[in-house]
């Protein structure tokens, strides 16, 4: 059984419609949002802590209606659904968006756009370090998030790296970090990945070479969840392998969640924050990289 919040109602005024005039005045909307989780550890333990926030998932509302102007509500309820899976606890979000002043042209008493996403989290790390390097992490994304099954819901910032193993007179990489939701299966997500890298030239000739784009998938499924996929198969090994040690990995990771967790240690036996992991490794060799607009 699918425990849920429902949270209905949140309004606000915002600036989102085709029309000059809607762009000009605004107008009235008001959201849904019912989140799908288990339910049970906060009912055993009163704590807060094991639950989510539906004050904060308010707050996040109505910073997206009052926020930069949308021409169709449903890009303002697929970024207000992103927003809730964000939330390291949520397994589905279904969002309702009313414009109950919509310039319809004919009585009505309400319109509204209905979303539901959800699916497996995922954590996949993009390196680049040929050609035009901010571009192929761009167009990368942009591949990932169009593929029937995952919604990338946050990106970290571009980060620059020194070369960690291979050949030492390689030029330094741009790498990222992409959290998405999947309906696919492991497997399918990394033959996913591999043709979003073979269309942009890549090749795999030297281990740890130049590559013009490497994606990693670093973990599938929440540490310690149902949906967690631990592998050792040589095709698919999971949790990554060398994620903990390599801090161009952890740092974006850490920037675009700072609630991270990872599976660590001999035989995977171990769940540790990202941040704490950080702590732990040599950053020198990694720095602020560009803005996305400027990469």
């Amino acid at each position: 059984m699918t425990d849920r919040i429902v949270l209905q109602g949140v309004s606000a005024r915002g600036f989102h419609g085709v029309l000059d005039f809607e762009k000009r005045d605004g107008q009235p909307f008001v959201v849904d949002v019912t989140l799908d989780l288990d339910l049970s550890e906060a009912g055993r333990t009163d704590d807060l802590a094991t639950t989510v926030s539906y004050a904060e998932v308010a707050d996040d509302v109505v910073a997206r209606i009052t926020g930069p102007s949308f021409d169709l509500i449903e890009r303002l309820a697929e970024v207000i659904a992103a927003d809730a899976l964000r939330r390291d606890r949520v397994d589905a979000v279904e969002v309702v968006v009313h414009k109950p002043e919509a310039p319809v042209g004919r009585p009505f008493t309400d319109v509204q756009v209905r979303v539901r996403r959800g699916g497996v989290p995922v954590v996949v790390a993009l390196g680049s370090n040929l050609g035009d390097r901010g571009e192929t992490l761009r167009s990368a994304v942009e591949g990932l998030a169009a593929r029937a099954g995952v919604t990338v819901v946050a990106v970290s910032p571009i980060v620059e790296t020194d070369p960690v193993g291979g050949p030492a007179d390689q030029p330094p990489y741009l790498n990222a970090v992409a959290i998405a939701r999947t309906d696919l299966a492991a497997d399918e997500l990394l033959r996913v990945l591999h043709e979003i890298e073979a269309d942009h030239g890549r090749t795999r000739e030297i281990r740890w070479g130049a590559r013009t784009l490497d994606l990693d998938l670093v973990q599938y499924g929440r540490p310690g969840s149902d949906s967690e996929v631990c592998s050792e198969a040589p095709e698919l090994t999971l949790p990554h392998p060398r994620a903990a040690e390599r801090a161009f990995v952890l740092v974006p990771w850490d920037l675009a969640d700072p609630a991270a967790r990872l599976r660590v240690g001999k035989g995977g036996n171990g769940i540790r924050p990202v941040g704490d992991l950080l702590t732990e490794l040599d950053r020198s060799g990694v720095r602020p990289g560009p803005e996305w607009e400027d990469a």
